[in-house]
This record gives C-alpha cells, structure tokens and sequence, in this order.
C-alpha cells in the first residue's frame, strides 16, 4: 500500500513539475493574458492533485479513523477532496452566488454550481466517489479556459490585422522633430513621416516621395507610390522615403479614426440569428432549472405515493444534476457571437469592413447585385479621345468647355481640366448654370458657352451632330451655334468581367448596372463585362427608383455597389450598401454597411463567400449543439447517460463549436 501511495505522490510531484515548466514557457511568446496563464495553471494544479488522490487507495485514510474521532479518515478525504474541488471551482460559486444577488440567477455558473455542489453532497451522504463532481468541474474549466483564448486569439488577430491606430505624430519644431499626440495636430499643419512609420492623419503631400503599404486597409500587399501632390490617408505604412504631409483633416474625422470606429462598434449592431440566441437563452436556462427539479421531485413521489415503491431520492437528485449539466447553453450563446466576430475580422483582413454582423447576415441571402458603372466597373479616369465637327481650334474648343466646366468636381470635368492642361482662369468666366443630368452653360469671355449631352442642344434648340464613337459626348455651341463635340471614354476595369462572372457562378441571380451614361455607351460596357440589365441615362433621382423598382421584383436581398462618392441616397435605399474603392472617403464610410477599401470589384464576390461561409459555421453550431444538447438530456432524463457524458454535452460541444467558429478567420482562399 505505501508503494501505491508513494506512486501516487510521485505522480502528482511529476505532474505538478510539468505544469510550472508549461507555465513558465508559456510566459514568453503564447499569447495568452495573465488571467489566461493563472486559470491554466490552476487547471493543471486541480488535475495533478486530483490525479494524487485518486492513486491513494481508501485504506491510507481508514488508518486515521479513532485519532481524533471515529469518522477521521473518512473526513480527511472529503477535506481534500473539497480543498481541490474549491480550488478549480470557487470562481464559478462566486459567479453564481452573485447572480444569484443581483436576481439573475438562471446562467450557466448556477447550472454548474448546483450540479457540482449536488453531486458532492451526494457522494458525502453516500460516502462515494468525490472524483464525478470534481472532474465536471474540472472540465468545465477547461472548456471555458478554451473559450477564453480562442476569442482572445481571435480578438489579437483582427487587433493584428488592424493595427492602423498611430501612436505619435512627429512635428518639426526649432529644427527638431518632436512626437505629438495626433489629436493636438491641427488642420493645415505639417507632419513629418519617416520610413517605417505609420501615417498618423489624413493629409496632401508637400516634400518628398515614397512606398506606402497600404495592406491593413486594402488587404493588398503591393506598395503604392506617393509622391508630392498625391493625397495620403492615414493607417499607411511608409516604406521608404520621408514625406511632408499637410493634414487636411482632424485626426478624429481621418481615415483610421473612422475605420477603428466601424470595427470596434461592429459587435453592437447584432443578426437575427444572434438575437434570437439571446432569447432563446433566456427562456431556455429557466426552463431547464425547472425541468431539472421536477425530474429530482416528482418522480420519486410518484413512485413512494402512486406505486408504493421506495422514492429512491438520490437515484432522481443524480439524474436531475445531470440533466442540469447537459443543459448548460455555454456551446450557442459562445460560438454563434464567435463565428460572427470571426467572420468580420476575416473579411478585415481582406481590406472588407462590416458594419455588423447583421450586414453579414444580409449579405449572405444576396441574389441580386446592382452596380453603380462610373469608378465602380469602370476606373472612372476619363480621357479626351477626339474632337469631331469642331468649327474652331481643337485647343480652343478644349479651353471653352474647361472653362465652362470649371466649377464641377465630376470625372467628366475633371477630365476636360486635364486635357486643357492649365489651370482654369475663373475670373474669365460667369453666369454659371449647371443643369442636372444635361450639362451646363455659362459666360466665358462674354460669350456664351453650353457643354453637356445632346438633350442640353435639345432644350436650347441648336441642331447637332450625332457620333458614332463610343463614348461620352460633349456637344458645344457658343453664341448659339453649334461648335463639334468631344468625345471622352472611360476604362473598364481589369478585373470587372471576371467579377461579374464569379459573382453569377456564386449564386446571385442577377446583376445589374445603373448609369447616367448615353444608351449606346451603356449597352456597349453592360455587353462586354456580362451584365444581366442596364439601365443608362438616370439622374441620381431616378437610380434610387430603379432600386426602389428592383426591390419589388427580386427573390432574396438586393446588394447596391457604388463608390461612395454620391451614391449615398442608393447605397441607405437597399438592403445592403456596399461602398467600394472608399479608401478616404467620408461619404462611403458613414453610408454603406460594407465599405471595400479597394478598386477592386472582384472583392464583393469575395466578400458574400465570407458571409455565406460565416452563415454556414453558424448554422452547423446551432444544429450540432442542439442535437446533441436533446439527445443527451433524453438520455439523462431515463439514467442512460451519467455526469461524463454531461460534461461531453456542454464542454466537449462547445470546444468543437469554438474550433468550428475560428474558421471564420480563415478567408484568404475564398
């Protein structure tokens, strides 16, 4: 006997040894928080002891019985026993204790505390077998231990994979570069950002040249060249050169101010399937507690009072604690906000920001898809490609529509400034009349200009000359004459019909496109890419009815992509708005639901992968924790299953649940 005893705290010695080696090496590098390391060390401390008094047999404690009083051994062992059972559970009991104060006494600490505290009470009374009870515990603890870190590996992840929140900003003073709080960095001043370090606030570059990673935003890898004039958002990586940046706006309003905002209030705007777990909980826990006491209650007066059996009491009380371990709901109401969170700091990863998981949800139900054409499927960088029936200079055709343009911020004027290729004297020009989804017409030189489509011809009442090119035309009269037209061609984007094609081969039913384009330029890119609809010639009044028409006529959610620039009305009117090649835009940023940090269209398909994969994990939770959840409580309600299986139920359903969730993570190959 002292050869088995001795074996059994060698045991414990050897296994409690291995525990601070493990805890020491996971100080360096695991990832894991001290409350982490301390409960694990705690669960490892629980085992080894209880590993020790399992191998003392009975007899090394019936030798105390008569030192002190007849029943010495027998309650040293339940003193040990309950020292180990306190030291992996007292946690919990306090939970429960508290929850119990504050009337909220239906979670799952109570569950556990009081099938835990049951079973002990009943192994005392039988003088059994403390290990049942310890071991629920015991396991209980390591399941949620497991929770703890997988979330907390996931919430690093995203923290990781949006580690765009600047720390300092460096301002130049006396000569020097002094760290500042960007929030102190006011509007116009200079910031100075050297390589290696992250753009801290929106701004324009004054001096210098350089790389920027812009992965944390977009999710793509390949630098971007920036150089004086260019625009610079902040959460950029600068790579090489150092760059004078004139902030152009608050760090507040910036770019990465606005993107830490959307993720880190993501988890407040919940799905339907998330909502319906909370409730779900809330009447389920009650339900079960009450179930549970029936089955220790009822059952045995039936048999005492009804059939004149023995009531049998601690055969019902066993069954009951059982069935309260089984019932614990920890697998749905932890692995369903899980697989959510997951999902959207996956899709982070991809430089794809949710809202909410209630936006992931939507998108997963999306059979019809509505692309805005200008910068979404087109790059929206419009070239002059001819001037045609011009009755005076090319260059001076060019000078007028510039000029009667210049007060526009459209890509269509913006281009017509570009090929004048000077700056647009303003004092050479007023009385400018801008007419929506026509053009404009202005006083240039004292003579008046009209620029735009051939309906503006039309309601002055100036014959034209139709063109044959493909394109946008720029009709011109000056003076009321007809002047030629120029005509400006967008570029499709290189990935758009690829985008198109995956999109129709990921299920969604339809796509369509809306612009204010001519009929023939329309028909042509619709043509090219694959695209099931087109609608041309809209004001932005009328995309927000063709939508509204859309809406009444689709099977499953309708997705509206724009870019976010004055697509706004559109993007609030469908059932998910997605903003695409948003990088800075404010716009996009406060009125999409999903914001692409990229030009590319292809990541809209990528993106309903992720939320129908996400959707999928969720599903499979619910039925994989349900099933088994109602088939093992069946079990233990007739004495089929005991507190192992009980603990297989809840523990051994919430890790798989967990590790299912943390796929989530994984989208990079969508």
């Amino acid at each position: 006997m002292q050869e088995i005893v001795v074996n059994g705290l060698l045991a414990a010695v050897v296994l409690t040894a291995a525990i601070l080696r493990f805890a020491v090496g996971a100080r360096s590098g695991s990832g894991m928080t001290k409350k982490q390391k301390t409960m694990l060390l705690r669960i490892l401390s629980a085992a080894a002891v209880l590993l020790g008094l399992q191998f003392l047999p009975a007899e090394a404690f019936s030798r105390l019985d008569g030192y002190l009083f007849p029943s010495a051994g027998r309650w040293a062992r339940f003193a040990l026993y309950l020292a180990d059972y306190f030291l992996i559970g007292y946690d919990i009991l306090r939970k429960a204790g508290k929850g119990v104060l504050n009337r909220r006494v239906f979670d799952e600490n109570f569950l556990m505390a009081v099938a835990t505290v049951g079973a002990m009470a009943l192994a005392v009374y039988e003088n059994g077998d403390y290990l049942e009870a310890i071991a629920v515990m015991l396991f209980y603890q390591v399941g949620e231990w497991f929770q703890s870190y997988a979330v907390g590996k996931s919430r690093r992840n995203i923290s990781e994979l949006m580690d765009i929140r600047p720390d300092y900003a460096n301002v130049e003073r006396d000569g020097k570069l002094e760290q500042v709080d960007p929030d102190e960095v006011e509007i116009g001043g200079v910031i100075v950002v050297q390589p290696g370090e992250k753009v801290p606030i929106d701004g324009i570059i004054v001096e210098g040249s350089s790389s920027l990673n812009t992965s944390a935003l977009t999710g793509e890898s390949l630098p971007r060249e920036a150089k004086a004039g260019d625009e610079v958002v902040s959460g950029c990586v600068n790579m090489t050169g150092v760059l004078r940046i004139r902030t152009t706006k608050e760090f507040g309003e910036s770019t990465v101010s606005k993107i830490l905002d959307l993720v880190e209030n993501a988890s407040s705007r919940k799905s339907r399937s998330e909502d319906f777990i909370s409730r779900f909980a809330r009447i389920y826990t009650p339900a079960v507690c009450y179930s549970a006491l029936a089955l220790a209650v009822l059952p045995p007066l039936v048999r005492m009072l009804g059939m004149g059996l023995p009531a049998d009491w601690g055969t019902w009380l066993y069954r009951a604690l059982t069935f309260l371990v089984i019932s614990c709901p920890c697998a749905l109401v932890i692995s369903i906000p899980l697989s959510f969170f997951a999902g959207i700091g996956g899709a982070s990863r991809e430089g794809i920001l949710v809202k909410g998981s209630n936006y992931l949800e939507i998108l997963s139900q999306t059979k019809v898809v509505v692309f805005d054409k200008t910068g979404t499927l087109t790059q929206g960088v419009f070239e002059v490609n001819g001037i045609h029936h011009n009755e005076m200079e090319d260059a001076k055709l060019i000078e007028y529509a510039a000029l009667a343009e210049s007060a526009s911020s459209h890509p269509i004027s913006r281009s017509l400034q570009r090929a004048y290729g000077r700056e647009p004297d303003r004092a050479r020009v007023s009385d400018i009349q801008e007419i929506s989804g026509s053009g404009v017409i202005a006083k240039v030189d004292g003579m008046e200009v009209a620029a735009g489509n051939d309906k503006l011809m039309r309601r002055l009442g100036i014959p034209h000359i139709d063109c044959h090119s493909t394109g946008t035309i720029i009709h011109m009269a000056v003076n009321g004459a007809y002047a030629g037209h120029i005509v400006i061609s967008d570029i499709v984007k290189p990935r758009s019909k690829d985008a198109i094609s995956s999109l129709k081969a990921a299920g969604v039913e339809k796509t369509v496109m809306l612009t204010g384009d001519a009929k023939k330029v329309a028909d042509q890119v619709a043509a090219s890419l694959g695209v099931d609809q087109v609608y041309s010639e809209l004001l932005p009044a009328d995309k927000v009815s063709k939508v509204e028409e859309l809406l009444e006529r689709r099977r499953g959610k309708l997705a509206f992509v724009g870019d976010g620039i004055n697509d706004a009305p559109v993007l609030s009117r469908a059932d998910i708005g997605v903003a695409m090649g948003a990088m800075g835009s404010d716009a996009a940023i406060e009125a999409a639901d999903i914001v692409l940090m990229d030009d590319d269209p292809m990541k809209m398909t990528k993106a309903i992968k992720i939320s129908r994969k996400c959707l999928g994990i969720v599903y499979q939770n619910i039925v994989l924790a349900l099933g088994v959840k109602l088939a093992c409580l069946l079990l233990g309600a007739v004495g089929v299953a005991n507190m192992y299986l009980a603990i297989f139920a809840d523990v051994g359903v919430m890790i798989l649940a967990v590790l299912n969730a943390i796929r989530c993570l994984f989208v990079r190959k969508l």
